[in-house]
């Protein structure tokens, strides 16, 4: 466990000014960790990624890209990337999509997302697995804010996905995408299900028969 490990709590919200906050991410660089920053408390995520949390993660970015694919739905994905707004707020979803026209907004180089500069994703989903309620509550609450519009929560445990609506500062629940309309929350759910049970392959041949079947 390295030094900077013991000496600060993770998983949980602990007041830290903004200049804290940035001294302490920067010597992170070398860490496998995640970090947040909302309303004056920063998280900071470093347990070591479990099985299914790794294996979820991959079946639903599967998942998403291919539905965009086959629906002809310009998207960009994005793996653990840090959206900032100085001062503000600052995260690292374990999932982020640009959607249709936003698909290309970020350009190639680009470092951290200045949130001051490009707009929030369409898209934010966290992979649960022992986050749960925090990625309900708190986190919930920052991608609010930040204009976040679609956010699911994939509990891992429970191979169940929740999934929100963002709109005027508040949220949702929802059982069908509406930033990616046609895609039924009911489908990847069953997703998540069957890849306890087969691989990861058998499940992508099965969601294409699925995304192809509901085609207008």
């Amino acid at each position: 466990m390295s030094e900077l490990q013991t000496q600060l709590p993770t998983d949980t919200w602990i007041y830290t000014c903004w200049d804290e906050y940035e001294q302490i991410v920067t010597n992170l660089l070398n860490e496998k960790g995640k970090s947040y920053y909302y309303k004056g408390h920063m998280r900071l995520e470093m347990p070591p990624v479990s099985f299914d949390h790794g294996k979820d993660h991959v079946v639903i970015i599967f998942a998403v890209t291919l539905f965009a694919t086959l629906k002809g739905i310009l998207a960009t994905g994005l793996d653990t990337t840090t959206f900032r707004k100085i001062g503000v707020h600052d995260c690292q979803p374990d999932v982020a999509y640009y959607l249709k026209e936003r698909a290309q907004t970020i350009p190639t180089g680009t470092g951290i997302v200045n949130l001051d500069r490009y707009p929030a994703p369409d898209l934010v989903i966290e992979i649960a697995k022992t986050s749960l309620l925090d990625d309900l509550g708190t986190k919930r609450s920052l991608y609010e804010d930040m204009g976040v519009a679609e956010y699911w929560v994939v509990d891992v445990q429970n191979a169940q996905i929740i999934a929100y609506a963002m709109a005027d500062q508040g949220s949702k629940r929802i059982r069908e995408s509406q930033v990616l309309p046609g895609l039924a929350i009911a489908i990847l759910e069953e997703a998540l299900h069957l890849s306890r049970q087969m691989s990861q392959s058998e499940v992508g041949t099965w969601l294409l028969s699925q995304f192809q079947q509901n085609e207008d």
